[in-house]
């Protein structure tokens, strides 16, 4: 891969996200009750729910959530019935969103993002017109000055990842989503530790605009993250170089 480094496009959003840790809680609880409810509640053979376990854990959940959020999924406890939403979106400068949802309330969470989306300059868009940019790709980031290149390269390709480039100081190993698991386990098992690892949309393509207007799509997404139902947003903007929010 080249060009422009995923991690640097995602980080400055993810920053705003991981200050708020009851906020975090909640959403990987759906995800954990979704992902058992869909595909049963061992993670052995259900990779999405290995998936949110391990996020889970990389955000030092305690066990019993975990256990609980799966024994709701799989109606052994009463919970909450979620619906998965996805809706497209175009921000400032033509930015496209992939905005994730999970909700027990559709047309609350529909008026919830329309509303966002307006008062921060963006509007919802036809579905497919925006998705079509995208890829769920699995992606793990590291230090590059902490770890050795060439041992992870091996050990990242033989345990079944896509890609693996260094860019920007950081290394990035892109995965398809069914082997993001075995990839981020196999590093971890060899003594790597990763800044970050999730299962996401990444943008084939990215649109650049100056810090101003970068400032505008970013502020935007956390007003978007930090709406309840919504678990994650994927964008195709690149971040001028040396970015820093106002």
């Amino acid at each position: 891969m080249s060009g422009h480094s995923k991690w640097h496009s995602i980080k400055h959003k993810k920053g705003a996200a991981d200050a708020k840790r009851g906020k975090i809680f909640t959403k990987i609880i759906k995800e954990i009750t979704v992902a058992a409810r869909m595909g049963g509640g061992d993670e052995n053979a259900n990779p999405r729910l290995r998936t949110a376990i391990l996020k889970a854990k990389s955000e030092n959940m305690p066990k019993d959530n975990i256990d609980r959020a799966i024994k709701k999924g799989v109606g052994n406890l009463d919970g909450e019935e979620y619906l998965e939403l996805s809706y497209e979106a175009y921000a400032h400068g033509g930015v496209g969103l992939i905005i994730d949802t999970l909700t027990e309330n559709r047309n609350r969470t529909s008026a919830d993002v329309r509303m966002i989306l307006s008062k921060g300059g963006g509007q919802l868009a036809a579905t497919g017109s925006v998705s079509y940019q995208f890829k769920r790709k699995g992606l793990i980031a590291y230090e590059a000055d902490l770890v050795n290149f060439e041992k992870l390269f091996e050990v990242a390709l033989e345990a079944g990842a896509e890609d693996v480039s260094e860019d920007d100081e950081v290394i990035e190993v892109i995965t398809e989503p069914s082997d993001f698991v075995n990839v981020l386990e196999a590093l971890q098992k060899s003594g790597f530790e990763q800044m970050s690892a999730e299962v996401l949309m990444l943008p084939d393509s990215t649109v650049s605009l100056n810090a101003e207007g970068a400032a505008k799509v970013l502020g935007l997404i956390e007003r978007l993250e930090d709406c309840d139902d919504v678990q994650s947003v994927a964008s195709n903007l690149e971040l001028p170089k040396d970015f820093e929010m106002p």
